[in-house]
């Protein structure tokens, strides 16, 4: 079957799969939404609250469906899973979220499906990985959400520390979308002007005290929104529908997406927020930037971390 650019499905409709949904609305990115969810009654009331607001937003079909709605899919997003508790970290959910994502991929995987898997659902890269082992598609068509999320908020927060608008910081979170995640320091710019050049012109001092306490309202970030409401939704909503514009719009625009790595930075057997060229076909080319030594020594930590997680899965 012929693959329908404008078409994506959304399989899980909690909190954030609704947010996604209500973000393409806004974006006018596809022509066609399929809404699938266990709960089938969830979908169809997510579906007609949507379709509510079509004569304010784009036009779109939007519908609840099942597996068999995906097979002309370009992009089939997955944010299925049980939510993360206050106090539990990412990787904690992972056996329960594994089963989970096992079913799906096998009612998938049964349909001839050719276009992309984004996955979201936590613990995201190695779901990611869960996703691409048991599909057995080519990687290219296997991505997650990864640290998109987080590097927004490094850039928001870097913004208001420097002053400035934080769509101008070049900075980026690599590793684990979780607690062994990393900010690479040494590539952060400002318009391109370098970041310890940018600081001496404002007169701020960013110290080593400055970047961790920054970096861990970063890591920390999901579990604090989590006390407050009891879940996150419209940061990876926006995240998202980012990734979303540039496979639909193939920008080939550089995002921390969580790949599985075939030797790059001397790894593999394991899903990785890493920057990469993202375009209509997904994964286009995973880049291998210049690292400093303890950011080389954090990313090998972090995918230790992450193979022996899925290492334990049943």
């Amino acid at each position: 079957m012929a693959i329908d650019y404008r078409k994506a499905a959304i399989i899980g409709c909690g909190f954030v799969g609704a947010s996604i949904a209500f973000r393409f609305l806004q974006q006018g990115l596809f022509s066609r939404m399929v809404l699938i969810d266990a709960n089938r009654e969830k979908a169809e009331g997510e579906a007609m609250d949507l379709r509510d607001g079509l004569p304010y937003g784009a036009s779109m079909e939007i519908t609840a469906g099942s597996y068999d709605d995906i097979t002309d899919c370009s992009l089939v997003v997955i944010t299925a899973g049980v939510n993360q508790k206050p106090g539990e970290t990412r990787l904690e959910l992972i056996e329960r979220n594994a089963g989970i994502m096992r079913s799906i991929i096998r009612e998938i995987t049964a349909r001839p499906f050719e276009g992309i898997l984004l996955v979201v659902s936590n613990p995201v890269d190695v779901l990611t990985y869960t996703a691409w082992k048991l599909s057995g598609y080519p990687r290219e068509r296997v991505i997650g959400s990864g640290t998109v999320l987080d590097t927004g908020r490094l850039k928001q927060l870097l913004g208001e520390e420097l002053k400035v608008d934080g769509r101008n910081v070049h900075a980026f979170i690599a590793g684990e979308h979780g607690d062994s995640e990393l900010p690479v320091w040494s590539g952060a710019n400002v318009s391109g002007l370098d970041l310890d050049a940018f600081c001496r012109l404002r007169g701020i001092e960013l110290h080593a005290s400055n970047r961790e306490r920054i970096y861990r309202e970063i890591r920390d970030s999901a579990n604090e929104i989590i006390k407050r409401k009891g879940a996150t939704y419209y940061g990876i909503a926006m995240a998202v529908g980012r990734i979303a514009e540039c496979i639909v719009k193939d920008e080939h625009a550089i995002l921390p997406i969580s790949v599985v790595l075939d030797g790059e930075y001397g790894l593999d057997r394991v899903a990785l927020s890493i920057p990469s060229i993202v375009g209509k076909n997904g994964l286009e080319k995973v880049l291998e930037i210049p690292l400093e030594e303890t950011e080389r020594r954090a990313l090998n930590e972090s995918a230790r971390q992450l193979k022996e997680a899925f290492a334990g899965l049943k």
